[in-house]
């Protein structure tokens, strides 16, 4: 797991002891914070990611790191049963090319069966959430632009303009006054660029509270 919500340089794995999860969200109910994922840790897989990303720089290890929202809430849905062994990374930097290139690096572990997940946003504005609104609510023109560019983009696996997002998508710097929602998709172009035009296909679209929640696989 490669989430949003875990910027750290140099790269770092999570625990492989069985760290309890990261809460790192401030204000909401009590339920929240009571939720547990206790997926089996990863010791064989911090190893291979070790080995994958030479070249990038030490890759050091937080042992009291647990996985945050970013990375447990889709395993939530995706595993429910948490029987699945579970790592995740850091992201080292918000640069698309450092990042696609470090996607590059982990391809191989594709080829041997691991599931290689950016979480985060296509679009990501919290000043466009209202929840008064609604969770259906009509989302802003910048977000619906965005997301229709993305749509596009990553469909025909347009690497070159995906990297240049800044400068050639619309609204961009609306649907992302930060990037690292964004941040993580870069991870996962890279991991699939290895064997082929990484063209992705729609598995989840639509908005909540105005924020695009387009997510795509990769074969």
């Amino acid at each position: 797991m490669v989430s949003a919500h875990w910027e750290n340089d140099p790269i770092t794995v999570s625990s492989t002891t069985g760290a309890p999860l990261t809460y790192d969200f401030w204000g909401f109910p009590q339920r929240y914070y009571e939720v547990t994922y206790d997926a089996p840790p990863a010791p064989e897989l911090a190893q291979s990611v070790a080995r994958s990303l030479t070249g990038l720089g030490p890759v050091h290890q937080d042992q009291a790191r647990g996985l945050d929202h970013g990375a447990y809430v889709p395993l939530v849905e995706m595993y429910p049963d948490a029987d699945i062994p579970v790592l995740q990374v850091s992201l080292p930097s918000l640069d698309p090319r450092e990042l696609f290139t470090m996607g590059q690096r982990l391809a191989a572990l594709r080829e041997e069966g691991t599931l290689l997940v950016g979480s985060g946003f296509t679009t990501h504005n919290l000043r466009w959430f209202n929840p008064a609104g609604g969770a259906d609510a009509p989302a802003p023109a910048a977000s619906r632009e965005f997301d229709q560019w993305a749509a596009e983009r990553v469909a025909t696996g347009d690497v070159d303009a995906l990297i240049d997002w800044e400068t050639k998508a619309p609204a961009a710097l609306e649907a992302h006054p930060r990037s690292e929602h964004w941040a993580p998709l870069f991870v996962a172009l890279g991991a699939a660029s290895a064997t082929s035009t990484p063209r992705g296909e729609n598995a989840v679209d639509g908005f909540w509270y105005g924020l695009s929640k387009r997510s795509w696989t990769f074969a």
